[in-house]
């Protein structure tokens, strides 16, 4: 189940809560011992950063697939680290990462170190408005093993889960999926919050990882069959046909999703019903255009109607899909107002150019 970590931080107490739940999340992953120690570090140096320069804020951990998966590397964990604040924000990024740099007289090496020790980092800050910075622990590869079919995608998918009143389950749960060369992005809600909305979300993901490579519809019938012994979810699929340059889209339930095409931004409708208990009889697949200006927002009914696309109204490729995800969840909340239901948040955007970036 989507097991999730979300830890406050408001004192210098909650510091060492963080770095218990980054073990706590590696050891999860089954992670070798160096990258326990990594994934504290990390998570560590991101709490004492939201001590000292934003008054506080958030330490969320969850365990993430790659964000561009090979055939094979479903099921492999990372623990994926995020921090978030309301704070006065960076005014440069690319600054604040290099060694030294400090406007509170330390050492200036907390972000550098987190860029260095982790296997991802992303980092996206709005003066006035709060930073959010990601960072991933990935499993050590094993020399002895190559996956096939690891030619790099045009596309790359990130997300949040936030679970409802720091629960330690969420009833939302996401996953991306490869086949030759088509990408399946699928986000499920489990009806209400709790273990068992997280079972029904989970069986979701389980039937998906299963059947990779069916067209959206088809694999919607096939979750249907999957969640009948469960509450039920609400389910979007989007699956990316990498070599036709479309995007197909179906949903059933209250999740949203939105597409941006160029500089503008259209819905995409899910159909009434319950996957698990009520299936619609006919489920059209919506057909878009993909391009490198394309990008999409899947999420559950946490996250209110009319939130704001923050990052993703202009977001260079080389920013995170989960960092853009994280502004998202950010903007639509407050520290006074926390978001009011599991929330998830899923993207998928043009994979960098520069992967240097």
């Amino acid at each position: 189940m989507p097991r999730v970590w979300e830890v406050p931080v408001h004192d210098s107490t909650r510091v060492r809560d963080v770095r218990v739940a980054a073990a706590a999340a590696a050891r999860h992953a089954d992670l070798a011992e160096d990258r326990v120690a990594a994934a504290e570090l990390v998570a560590t140096e991101l709490a004492t950063n939201l001590l000292k320069h934003a008054e506080g804020g958030w330490i969320l951990l969850d365990l993430v697939g790659p964000t561009v998966p090979a055939y094979g590397d479903e099921r492999v964990s990372m623990v994926q680290i995020m921090s978030v604040d309301h704070g006065p924000g960076i005014p440069d990024t690319a600054t604040a990462l290099r060694d030294g740099y400090s406007t509170m007289a330390s050492l200036g090496a907390g972000l550098g170190t987190c860029l260095r020790t982790a296997d991802d980092f992303g980092l996206h800050s709005t003066p006035g408005r709060g930073t959010i910075a990601m960072a991933r622990i990935a499993p050590r590869p094993n020399p002895g093993t190559t996956g096939p079919h690891r030619a790099p995608l045009p596309a790359r998918a990130g997300g949040v889960n936030i679970p409802f009143a720091g629960a330690e389950f969420s009833g939302d749960a996401w996953a991306c999926v490869r086949t030759a060369d088509r990408v399946t992005l699928m986000l499920a809600d489990g009806l209400g919050h709790g273990p068992q909305a997280a079972r029904a979300s989970s069986a979701a993901v389980e039937a998906l990882r299963g059947s990779p490579h069916l067209p959206p519809a088809d694999l919607l019938r096939r979750l249907h069959r999957a969640l009948r012994d469960t509450r039920g979810a609400a389910v979007a699929v989007a699956q990316l046909d990498v070599a036709a340059g479309r995007l197909y889209f179906v949903g059933v339930g209250n999740a949203g999703a939105r597409l941006r095409r160029g500089g503008s931004w259209q819905g995409l409708v899910s159909r009434p019903g319950i996957i698990g208990a009520h299936l619609p009889v006919h489920l059209p697949e919506q057909q878009q255009t993909w391009a490198d200006d394309c990008l999409l927002v899947l999420h559950s009914d946490g996250l209110p109607s009319r939130w704001s696309p923050g990052p993703a109204d202009d977001a260079p490729s080389s920013l995170d899909p989960a960092v853009i995800a994280a502004s998202i969840v950010r903007d639509a909340s407050s520290p006074a107002r926390p978001v009011r239901d599991d929330t998830a948040v899923v993207v998928l955007s043009p994979f960098p150019t520069d992967r240097s970036s």
